[in-house]
């Protein structure tokens, strides 16, 4: 670790005097920088000292959260209001899944709060994310939640701004999703947290993210990224925020692709009139534009000067956030033609259900473990599927070692595994820091959709039999581009005579997937994830393939299961090509752009 995140060492920026360029802003901006000065001290060093006593902080987070729900239905029948110890909590709990959980989740959806929650606590959302199978996972959102998130996101961007001197008070581009993409029976809202955390914002910060909340409401892919950087190009914009880096790569792109109406757009005040946005969001964005012919020069010459419109020319960036973990970080190569050198803080290990790590260095996926915030648990990689698995805490985990993480957190959820296979980098004071490696051992992610096997299965069994076709078994692999792919590899099917089978088995392939995973839906519409292409193998591959890896796994060969889906690219190099892979024919996602360059 760098000096700045060792033990004990100092935190640049918590201290000090003011630089120039502050000393220049307004009074009430200097007030403001004043307040969040002091308040990266007290929240990093809260941080900070948790990190140094993680046996205790650890006991205290989880009785806290036991002690909440005692009198709820779950902790009923779970004995919470014997639980005095971790000792307790294991005899009492067992390690749970989505699935276990899920009747009382439903019963919390048709407004019974008391199935998972005590006191007066209320559900303010659910958070979606995408399930095992079709039914996508509902995460339950109460205060205490939303307190956790916004807590853990101020250490992280306070301590990310300190880091990056010239970067606080100057505009931020994040993007946010809605809240309320649907409703429960019960009327509480279901989407995306960051939508809450942007709509509970306070004003005087919300004063400094260039992207208005009506932005979320946008539904169609080009049109909300446009708007984005019609929005943010005229800004002295400090940093990026979003979850995948591809995100960022395909807001940027949109920007250089549209530029000559974007340009004339900022010369004029407007928003181009062939975007389709909704009448209503289109008024209300408007009324935040103004003609700024300077800014459309200086543009217009930085055309001319590099045949591009991108941010490194045109933005003084501090830094960039996104995942660098995983798969995430193959699309880092791409940064450098579109942003430089600017560098890259790691958003952290986090998800619907919370989050996990705060990266405290840029350049890396790893980051000490939140541990005031959740109780954490963790099994060994190797153990996972035992019967009666090894379970560590926190300050168990040795340097080196690969665990599954099992959550417990104010959502309701206990013991919870959420799926995530990390690697521990070393300690933190006490702390462990984890980078994340990928989910669960049938689990790809090449743009954050988490696709499983089971749901690549039931989509294939779907389109196979609706084309009529006879599909025992293929391989689905993930494939790098510009964007990002799956590879469907498959036998010809028994009986096929028409030669445009493939095409159309991958187009209703893509189709299902969408219908089984939300966010594989979501990064298809928004271009982050290519169509499913199909590679015809010769017949007899797949089954002669299984036989050499039963044979290699000899020991266990009764446990052995046929890979329907790779995790990782490049798992199928082997497998031969016949021909290009066949992309779908035609698949058309409501929300994909049609706007046209001019």
């Amino acid at each position: 670790m760098t000096p700045a995140a060792r033990p004990g060492g100092a935190v640049p920026g918590l201290g000090g005097g003011w630089d120039p360029q502050v000393m220049r802003l307004p009074v009430i901006d200097r007030f403001l920088l004043a307040v969040a000065r002091t308040t990266a001290r007290r929240r990093f060093d809260e941080f900070l000292a948790a990190t140094r006593r993680i046996v205790d902080v650890q006991q205290r987070t989880l009785l806290e959260k036991i002690r909440r729900n005692a009198e709820s239905d779950f902790g009923r029948e779970h004995l919470f209001a014997s639980i005095r110890s971790y000792e307790d909590f294991t005899r009492r709990v067992p390690i749970l899944r989505y699935e276990d959980l899920r009747p009382y989740i439903e019963r919390v959806k048709r407004g019974e709060t008391r199935a998972m929650f005590g006191g007066r606590q209320r559900v303010l959302m659910f958070a979606l994310t995408s399930g095992t199978t079709g039914e996508p996972k509902y995460i339950p959102v109460t205060r205490a939640v939303l307190s956790e998130c916004r807590r853990g996101w101020n250490v992280f961007g306070l301590k990310a701004l300190l880091d990056h001197p010239g970067t606080f008070l100057r505009p931020i581009l994040q993007i946010s999703s809605r809240m309320d993409e649907s409703v429960t029976p019960a009327g509480i809202p279901c989407g995306a947290i960051t939508g809450l955390m942007a709509a509970t914002q306070k004003r005087l910060v919300r004063r400094y993210y260039v992207s208005p909340l009506e932005l979320a409401y946008v539904s169609d892919t080009t049109a909300k990224y446009y708007t984005a950087m019609r929005l943010a190009i005229p800004r002295d914009v400090a940093f990026l925020i979003t979850a995948s880096p591809a995100t960022q790569l395909a807001m940027v792109r949109t920007a250089d692709r549209y530029r000559e109406p974007l340009i004339r757009d900022i010369h004029d005040g407007t928003l181009w009139a062939d975007l389709p946005v909704e009448p209503g969001l289109r008024r209300r964005i408007e009324g935040r534009l103004r003609p700024d012919p300077a800014t459309a020069a200086r543009l217009e010459d930085l055309v001319r000067r590099h045949g591009a419109l991108l941010p490194k020319h045109y933005w003084r960036l501090g830094f960039l956030v996104n995942w660098t973990g995983g798969t995430m970080g193959l699309y880092l190569r791409e940064f450098p033609r579109y942003f430089g050198d600017t560098p890259v803080r790691d958003i952290g290990l986090i998800a619907s259900e919370g989050r996990m790590t705060i990266p405290l260095e840029d350049g890396t996926p790893a980051g000490v473990l939140c541990v005031n915030d959740h109780f954490f648990e963790f099994i060994p990689a190797g153990e996972r599927e035992s019967r009666r698995p090894v379970v560590l805490r926190a300050h168990e985990l040795e340097a080196g070692g690969e665990y599954f993480i099992l959550l417990t957190t104010s959502s309701g959820l206990y013991r919870y595994d959420i799926g995530d296979l990390v690697r521990v980098h070393g300690r933190y004071n006490e702390a462990p820091v984890l980078e994340f490696l990928n989910k669960g051992a049938h689990v790809a992610s090449l743009a954050g959709e988490k696709l499983t096997e089971q749901q690549a299965i039931l989509a294939m069994k779907a389109g196979s039999t609706a084309l009529g076709l006879a599909v025992d078994t293929f391989v689905l692999a993930p494939r790098w581009d510009s964007p990002p792919y799956y590879v469907l590899h498959v036998e010809p099917p028994g009986g096929v005579l028409s030669g445009l089978w493939p095409g159309e088995l991958a187009r209703r392939l893509d189709q299902e997937l969408c219908g089984v995973n939300i966010e594989y839906a979501s990064k298809r519409r928004s271009g982050r994830l290519g169509p499913v292409r199909v590679n015809v193998l010769p017949c007899g591959f797949l089954s002669a393939l299984d036989e050499r890896l039963r044979r290699r796994h000899r020991a266990g060969n009764e446990q052995y299961k046929h890979q329907y889906l790779y995790v990782a690219p490049g798992a199928d190099d082997e497998f031969p090509v016949a021909s290009a892979p066949v992309p779908g024919n035609g698949l058309s996602l409501p929300g994909v752009a049609g706007v046209t360059r001019p």
